[in-house]
Order: structure tokens, then sequence, then C-alpha cells
């Protein structure tokens, strides 16, 4: 009788407040659905740096007969001074920094060019004594990319050291914040749903005063009062859940995994469906307990007859 009582009593509050409910429903999907972005873009970094950070390499390009660096000046590089990086670059001094060293001739650079660039005026205007002779290092730990840098920048017959984590930074610095865009406009929506949530439940908890108070004279203790606005808030968040988790997936299925994949085709590894389903318990989580939490602290007050 007692639990037949309690869902007549949610299905009235559902229905005398369903403007505001769906104001709820919504606001929880929205802040829902970027809460879950947020996570799998911090996912999505995480993959990408364990993907690239293995590959990273710090390339130094030779002097050539068209370079302009100060490092140039006695014109292009010497056989002496190639045999001298390489001894360098193999010494027992830069061995714990040091993977694997690979050596990039003209040819094979404007081979590369071309096939990059194949699509491109510029493949047409490129020749081979064009192209820099450079050394390929692949570091044990690129964060350490400093330190063989510095044997080799402003070297006589090295035009530049370049490291590839410049360019990798750059990406993640705006995957990082569109991470903690997502996260802070989440957080928002969030504090928003919360206070709707309490407005919602105070202006049921004062519609249904006299019925609240009769069930306060009849004996009813506060758990069976507050029980049915504390489970419409929860009812609400949970379709705002739900709302969210059918919008998240498509999202990853087809504008992650779909067309920004096809968008970035150098980036090989991408969230999936399988890491947005894990979100979704987290989402639903988290929706309970904000509405939960936040009916249950709005209704000391205004339960008091």
């Amino acid at each position: 009788m007692r639990f037949q009582f309690i869902l007549s009593e949610i299905g009235i509050g559902l229905r005398r407040n369903l403007s505001m409910t769906v104001s709820v429903i919504l606001v929880t999907a929205v802040s829902l659905f970027l809460l879950g972005f947020g996570i799998l873009t911090q996912k999505q970094v995480s993959l990408m740096k364990g993907y690239w950070f293995d590959k990273v390499q710090v390339s130094i390009f030779l002097c050539g007969t068209e370079s302009v660096a100060a490092s140039c000046a006695s014109g292009e590089v010497t056989q002496v001074q190639k045999d001298q990086i390489l001894a360098d670059l193999n010494s027992p001094q830069l061995d714990p920094y040091v993977a694997e060293v690979y050596y990039e001739s003209k040819q094979e650079a404007f081979d590369r060019f071309r096939e990059q660039a194949k699509n491109s005026v510029l493949a047409d205007n490129a020749s081979v004594d064009m192209m820099p002779e450079s050394y390929r290092v692949k570091l044990r730990d690129p964060k350490q990319y400093r330190t063989v840098a510095e044997q080799f920048e402003n070297r006589a017959g090295v035009e530049s050291v370049q490291d590839q984590n410049v360019v990798l930074d750059r990406l993640f610095t705006l995957l990082n914040g569109l991470k903690w865009g997502a996260w802070g406009i989440a957080f928002v929506t969030l504090a928003t749903a919360v206070l709707l949530v309490a407005t919602t439940i105070r202006l049921a908890a004062f519609t249904r005063r006299r019925e609240t108070g009769i069930m306060r004279l009849v004996g009813a203790s506060n758990l069976v009062i507050q029980l049915p606005f504390i489970l419409e808030s929860m009812i609400a968040a949970a379709v705002g859940a739900l709302v969210a988790s059918a919008v998240l997936i498509p999202v990853v299925a087809v504008v992650i995994k779909g067309w920004l994949a096809g968008q970035l085709p150098f980036v090989t590894q991408w969230v999936g469906v399988g890491n947005a389903l894990f979100v979704l318990p987290w989402m639903f989580i988290t929706g309970l307990l904000i509405a939960g939490v936040s009916a249950f602290f709005s209704l000391l007050k205004y339960l008091k007859v």
C-alpha cells in the first residue's frame, strides 16, 4: 500500500511540474553529455600520447648548398662533419638517450617529399638537390629532447635541429583545451542542474504542502514524505542521462570514428563505442547523485510543517 502511494505521488508530481521536469531532463542531458565528452577527450589524449611518443624523432638537418644558417657559412656539410656527427650520436655519452639513428639522403628525402606532396604543385617544382640530408634520431625518452639537441645546435655542418614534439605539443594543447572546455561547461551546467532540481523540488513541496501536512499528522516518517520528491528528481536525471547517452554514442561512432578519423588519417588510434559504453555508467551515477542529494537538502527546510 505504501509503495503504491509513493508511486502515485511521483506520478502526480511529474504531471504537476511537467515543464520544470523537462527542463531538468534537458539541462542534465547537456551537462552529462559534456562530462562524458570530457572524459573521452582525456582518453583520446592518452591514446595519442602513448602512440606518438614512441614514434617521436629528433631530426638533425645538415647544411646544403642553399642553406643560410650561420652554422652553414662554410658551405655544404662535408663527409668529415657527417662522420663526426654520427660518431657523436653513437657515443657512450648519448647512449642513454639515443635508441636508434637513421641517415636520410637527399634522394630519400626527395622521394618522401614527393609522396607527401603528390597532390601539390610543390612536388613538380622540387628537385633532389633542394632536399637536405639529415639524421633521424629516435630517443629512448622523447622528453629528453633538449639533452640531445644541445649537442648539435649551432654546430658547423648542422643547419637546424627539429623535434616532432613541437608539432605534437600544439595538437595536445588543442585537445587538452577542448577537454578542459568541455569539463568547464559541464561543471557550469551541472551546477545549473543542481539549482534547477532544488527549485523544482521546492516548488513541488510548496504546491503539495497540504498533503505533506496531513501525512505529518497521521504519523508518516520523514523518509515516506521525502521519498516521492527525491525519486521524482532522480527519475528526471535518469532520463537526462539516457538522452545524453543516446547522443554521445552516435557522436563517437559517426563524428569521431567516422568523419574525424577520415580527416586526420595520421592519427591511428581513436576512442570508440567501447570507451563510450565504459563512460555511460559514470554519467548515470553522477546524474542520480546530483539529483538525489540536491533534492534531499532542498527538502530539509521546505517540508517542515
